[in-house]
């Protein structure tokens, strides 16, 4: 049986592989090493990875089922550069399930967990004070995001946002490159959402969610705007 097995099954190692190049290749795509719409050759990424083609092309095609690259039948893979109409849906399905994972991390959370939550708060304003990038925010507002779906304790709640999760962090990006008020942003909703939490107010931590959220959408929606209209990135002194 084993040795039937053996001309069926794929060796794990040729997995590991093109998982580890799909992960580091999400990595340098989250950082903004690629941008939106740049081509990703699979030659030119084997050679720096010191693989074959075959493990990257198994990355790009995991990445793009995680929506952060596009394959075209003639082009290649490139890298995904979000529609107003990917936002629509991102930000319509976030605050659906959001909502639902706030309520039942209020009743669900131990201290211990709720502890988690301030100690992400205390990093957060560490942070800040030292003046923290675009991508740390993204990373640090992910994290807390993170614990209110893992809190909540519901596995399809946790799978849908995994697989929404990596378009989300492009979407952080982008608000936070195209708008300089991302470190007050990033701090003071996120502890109006934790202070809800601890309080164990459902209604508040509700009502700071949608604020949260609607606010991040309406600042990628105007980047996404003036990108369509030719426009730069919006000055660091918008409100």
């Amino acid at each position: 049986m084993t040795a039937d097995l053996s001309h069926v099954l794929e060796p794990p190692e040729k997995r590991v592989l093109a998982e580890d190049v799909a992960a580091r290749l999400r990595t340098a795509i989250l950082q903004g090493h690629f941008a939106p719409g740049e081509r990703l050759r699979e030659e030119r990424l084997a050679q720096a990875l010191g693989v074959s083609r075959g493990p990257v092309r198994e990355a790009l095609a995991e990445l793009e089922r995680q929506g952060l690259v596009v394959i075209f039948r003639n082009r290649g893979a490139v890298v995904a550069q979000l529609s107003r109409e990917d936002l629509e849906e991102l930000y319509t399905l976030r605050l659906a399930i959001e909502e639902l994972a706030v309520r039942r991390t209020i009743c669900l959370a131990t201290e211990a967990e709720i502890g988690q939550f301030e100690a992400i708060i205390d990093r957060m304003v560490h942070a800040t004070a030292r003046g923290l990038t675009e991508s740390d925010a993204a990373e640090l507002d992910l994290e807390l995001h993170d614990l209110i779906y893992k809190t909540a304790r519901h596995r399809r709640l946790q799978e849908t946002w995994a697989n929404m999760r990596s378009q989300i962090h492009i979407l952080l990006l982008s608000r936070n490159v195209g708008h300089g008020d991302f470190r007050e942003m990033l701090l003071s909703s996120h502890q109006d959402i934790v202070g809800a939490i601890r309080d164990r107010d459902e209604e508040r931590a509700a009502e700071f969610i949608r604020e949260h959220l609607g606010g991040s959408y309406e600042r990628v929606a105007r980047s996404l705007e003036a990108r369509e209209s030719g426009q730069g990135p919006e000055g660091s002194d918008e409100n």
